[in-house]
């Protein structure tokens, strides 16, 4: 708990000064007058004043937002030897210029996290991939339990090199939410002659990349041997004489070709709510050894099918890759990486707005918290690029042609560099409070999602 809080704070921390900082310098390099620079809100924590610019800089209590108070005219008086060090009597293009960096100071954030991330290198499962279930897309299209993917093409594109299962899921969401074919270059043998498989990814009536869309393409996770990890005291496999080690060969005659496949298979048999003792072949120290083992029975829930398990976890540890770049590759990737993420969250964001995608992607709070508290445990790289993906979509909200975001104000802006005059004041407060309504709602929502993803 006290790790998610910390995560979640310090992710906040760095993300909002990063934002208000990207206000601050362009402000200061368009000589405005910056009167307060203020992470968090509230009663301050931490306050000084620069000794040059007399910027009051202020770490408030309240670290849910942050703000860059410039001298304005419209926001109190202004002495007259001060006036030109106004926000609100400078040109359009440094007010639109100082408005746009806050977004853009979060997107190049991004860009170097991400950069890091490629730079240190992360260790994923191979592109390596387990038995895919009938009737999805990937057992259609003839994957097998153990196939390589070494290439992948969206919509009939550039061939991209697979170098992780990761890359292979990325490349996948890519393809469902563009609507697009995704073609695979797809070996038996590691660096073995390879056949192209396309999957329909436009076929599938749900677009949003979930594990419920994931499951309808078959992508299950990487191949693994269907050993015997683990087996808990007073379970069904214990019961049954399977120890830690063994090596599962069959099923009631149905070879086991990956650990996923294997857990599947006893997950199903229990469908119908009762199950027969089932005839194992396990491998033990060179020897095959048959045993009968009773899984038991797991009532669905919400009208959902029973299931079957016999309390033993089965699959070893995939095989894992590095996936690492040089510094200008890393770079390079990383400004790729912010790029698709961006163009991706807005295309999510318009589905939404039209009903093609559900509103229950819209995450809060609660829902970051969680999240920046399993990548801290998880490490470093992690985390950052849990940061990253934060900061991209902090940027891309921002950038929303809504009132009360830097992306409404830019709209005013547009406006004005079309007409010759600003929006008027009666306009202003309308747009302003319709604004300030579908931020509401939207945070609604987002409140009520957190608490179904968390306790539903």
């Amino acid at each position: 708990m006290l790790l998610t809080v910390v995560a979640f704070i310090v992710a906040l921390g760095v993300l909002i000064a990063v934002h208000e900082w990207g206000h601050y310098r362009v402000a200061v390099a368009c000589g405005v007058k910056v009167l307060r620079y203020s992470v968090g809100f509230g009663k301050p924590l931490l306050r000084w004043v620069g000794k040059k610019s007399g910027t009051e800089y202020v770490i408030a209590a309240l670290p849910l937002g942050g703000y860059v108070r410039m001298l304005d005219e419209r926001e109190g008086e202004v002495r007259p030897e001060e006036k030109h060090l106004a926000f609100n009597n400078q040109p359009l293009r440094s007010r639109a210029a100082i408005v746009a960096a806050g977004p853009a100071a979060n997107l190049l954030l991004a860009v170097a996290l991400l950069a890091v991330v490629n730079w240190v290198g992360t260790n994923e499962p191979a592109a390596r991939l387990a038995a895919p279930p009938e009737g999805t897309l990937l057992h259609q299209a003839g994957i097998q339990s153990g196939d390589w993917v070494q290439r992948a093409s969206v919509g009939g594109k550039e061939w991209q090199p697979v170098r992780a299962l990761g890359d292979l899921r990325w490349l996948v969401t890519t393809a469902a939410i563009e609507g697009e074919t995704l073609q695979l270059e797809v070996a038996v043998q590691e660096h073995g002659a390879a056949r192209v498989v396309p999957l329909d990814l436009a076929s599938l009536q749900q677009k949003e990349p979930d594990a419920a869309f994931f499951d309808k393409v078959g992508l299950q996770g990487a191949w693994s041997r269907p050993v015997i990890e683990e087996v808990v005291a007073g379970g069904p496999a214990e019961k049954a004489g399977l120890q830690k080690g063994d090596v599962l060969l069959s099923i009631d005659g149905q070879a086991a070709q990956d650990g996923a496949q294997a857990r599947a298979a006893i997950r199903a048999s229990g469908a119908s709510g009762r199950v027969e003792p089932q005839a194992w072949a396990v491998e033990r120290a060179g020897r095959r050894l048959n045993l009968r083992v009773q899984p038991e029975i797991v009532p669905g829930k919400d009208g959902q099918a029973a299931t079957a398990r016999v309390n033993a976890f089965i699959g070893s540890q995939p095989e894992m890759v590095l996936v690492r770049h040089g510094f200008w590759d890393g770079l390079s990737a990383g400004v790729h990486k912010t790029w698709e993420l961006s163009s991706m969250t807005l295309r999510m964001m318009g589905r939404m707005l039209i009903g093609q995608a559900s509103l229950k992607n819209i995450s809060g709070p609660l829902t970051i918290a969680d999240y920046a508290g399993k990548s801290a445990s998880m490490g470093l790289v992690q985390y950052l690029s849990f940061l990253a993906l934060i900061s991209i979509s902090l940027g891309v909200l921002n950038l929303l042609p809504l009132p009360v975001l830097d992306g409404g104000h830019l709209m005013y802006y547009l406006w004005e560099g079309l007409t010759g005059r600003s929006v008027s004041d009666v306009w202003a407060e309308r747009l302003q409070r319709a604004g300030v309504a579908v931020i509401l709602l939207m945070m609604s929502v987002a409140f009520f999602n957190d608490i179904n993803r968390l306790w539903g």
